[in-house]
């Protein structure tokens, strides 16, 4: 017996005043689907998931539910006019003996009912949407960026819950874990086209790599075709008199069809680049603390941070990571101990709340009124990293076209207005980058980047981030803030950092079990090697580094071959022979300190 499907969308097409969002698009949501929607920010993601939901209404086509279906959507910035306080909004709809999934949903995603909405932020906001979504449990939820704004804890429970539900649900989300944990099947938008493959999140960059690829081969075709059809009409019809207008005619069609395909938008030209070396210790904290009203933020906590280092900070929202990151850089005072700052440094701060973004001011105006980014006497131009750049030339590199350059912050996505935050403190040199909360909004290539830049950082980095995946990329340290104003070092990221705390869901039932699960507040010995996690860490990852040098290396080397690059360009030579040797000196050290670990390791 054929399934009832639980939505159809059939030859939509929407177009908002230019080129077309989506055209002659159909596609089918069956019951039990669980589906990721992919694509890079801009797309219309949100657009599509809006038609879907019903509240934009397409050109042409239709969108029809199935029979008694019941389609529940979650936007990005729910609308609460008319309501006194979150719950208000949460239980608006429901029948009585549903009130307390509303309760039981607020519990785990951590939202207050009684939260009057006019000093609610959008967090909680969002917070208050999704648990009224779960508590009317529809057939076919369409959640859009539903983790955004919870912390892991939450995102931990949403995923159980979702895991758990018998209802079909169509997902976005820049949380790469969540995506590969949940999905079945994947839509994904590019360049007005959307795809579906039968296969989860965890499957979708190699279907769209494999699909770059193929297109990419058929332009290559289409080229060549093009080319040596235009050679014959040169020379074919300068030998005959007599033309082939067919062939002529073929031709202009190749040149016509090439002329329609769309080009793919290319990554974020992203570049971080570290200043003046910072000196070895960067901070120092020493039983530093911190209270507000009564309540302990941080206990007694002390940390050192050395030159390179890359120190994620986790824990619910609301415990105190933020403000633990802003102690340390010296934004804030802490009420006992001392931080002490190294030499030389340079820190680039990209801060959750995007306060150095001025809602009302133009992307153009955000660059040239920064005094850090401001060429003297240039109206159009900002220095990016010593070197003058047009302002829209410097706003494409980060996506952004020329009609949005004097467009106002306030109309630019989550997802824009990061990449915009960005554009900023790339600019200028550093050697501390802080991340708070980097990873919101972001589509998958930029996230990929962003951690690549990173890995290629020649500075430190202190990051606070509730995205799982990213954490294990990025960190080598993990501060875990559970609460009481504890902070614990771990070795390693996010995994890592689970792998060695104590599972506080499960209760311990024996002195033996109380003794395994205790806290590891010190690193502990990875087993017979005699190496600590911290150790053991660095030796796997000291193969990759060496890799990284060597492949630099050899590009260095092939640009130093070039027997006219002295008398050329010798600027050029100049810094590609101080980064060779530079590179040499690490390779050296790195392959060293690989030899002193293998031989602890096997001792």
């Amino acid at each position: 017996m054929a399934r009832v499907p639980l939505l159809q969308l059939s030859d939509i097409s929407l177009t908002f005043g230019g080129d077309p969002v989506f055209d002659d698009l159909s596609l089918v949501v069956q019951p039990g689907d669980r589906v990721a929607l992919v694509g890079r920010n801009g797309s219309g993601k949100s657009t599509l998931m809006k038609v879907m939901g019903g509240l934009v209404e397409p050109d042409t086509g239709q969108v029809v539910p199935g029979p008694g279906v019941s389609v529940g959507y979650m936007e990005q910035d729910p609308d609460m006019t008319g309501f006194s306080t979150l719950g208000d909004f949460a239980i608006h709809g429901l029948e009585p003996s549903d009130l307390y999934k509303v309760e039981r949903a607020g519990e785990g995603l951590k939202f207050d009912p009684a939260r009057p909405v006019e000093t609610a932020s959008g967090g909680e906001r969002r917070r208050a949407a999704l648990a009224r979504l779960m508590a009317e449990a529809p057939d076919l939820m369409l959640l859009d960026e539903p983790t955004n704004h919870l912390d892991i804890e939450a995102i931990a429970w949403l995923e159980a819950e979702l895991k758990a539900t018998r209802a079909g649900f169509v997902l976005i989300s820049h949380d790469r874990a969540f995506l590969r944990e949940l999905t079945r099947a994947t839509l994904w938008i590019d360049r007005g086209m959307v795809r579906r493959q039968e296969k989860g999140f965890a499957a979708f960059e190699a279907w769209r790599d494999t699909v770059w690829e193929e297109e990419d081969t058929a332009r290559h075709k289409l080229n060549r075709k093009i080319k040596v059809e235009a050679r014959w009409a040169v020379e074919g019809i300068s030998a005959r008199r007599k033309r082939n207008m067919g062939r002529v005619r073929a031709l202009q069609d190749l040149r016509a069809e090439r002329a329609a395909q769309i080009k793919r938008q290319g990554t974020a030209a992203m570049a971080l680049e570290a200043g003046p070396k910072s000196g070895r210790k960067v901070l120092e904290a020493n039983d530093i603390s911190k209270s507000y009203d009564g309540k302990t933020i941080l206990a007694p906590f002390s940390l050192k941070v050395q030159r390179g280092d890359r120190i994620a900070f986790v824990g619910p929202n609301g415990v105190g990571k933020t403000t633990l990151l802003k102690m340390l850089i010296g934004d804030v005072a802490p009420d006992t101990g001392t931080v002490i700052h190294g030499t030389n440094l340079d820190v680039a701060v990209f801060d959750q709340t995007r306060s150095k973004l001025d809602p009302n001011a133009s992307l153009w105006d955000s660059l040239t009124d920064d005094p850090e980014m401001r060429v003297s006497g240039k109206a159009d131009q900002v220095m990016v990293r010593g070197t003058p750049k047009h302002v829209v030339g410097y706003l494409k590199e980060f996506l952004f076209d020329e009609a949005q350059a004097r467009a106002p912050v306030r109309s630019l996505s989550g997802g824009e207005k990061a990449r915009l935050l960005l554009a900023k403190i790339m600019a200028h040199p550093s050697n501390l980058l802080v991340l708070d909360e980097p990873t919101n909004d972001l589509d998958v290539e930029t996230l990929d980047l962003l951690q690549d830049l990173l890995g290629q950082y020649d500075g430190t980095v202190l990051l606070v981030s509730h995205d799982r995946d990213f954490l294990d990329r990025v960190a080598v340290t993990t501060i875990a803030m559970e609460g009481d104003g504890k902070a614990t070092v771990y070795a390693g990221g996010w995994s890592d950092y689970r792998s060695q705390r104590a599972p506080q869901d499960v209760p311990p039932v024996s002195d033996a079990r109380k003794k395994a699960a205790a806290p590891a507040s010190k690193p502990k010995r990875a087993g017979k090697n005699g190496l600590s996690f911290t150790e053991k860490h660095r030796l796997d990852a000291l193969p990759a580094e060496i890799e990284r040098l060597e492949a630099e290396m050899a590009k260095l080397q092939e640009l130093l071959s070039d027997p006219d690059i002295y008398s050329r360009e010798p600027v050029k030579f100049q810094k590609a022979t101080e980064a060779l040797a530079e590179r040499q000196a690490k390779l050296a050290a790195a392959e060293e300190e690989w030899l002193r670990l293998e031989e602890k390791a096997e001792a």
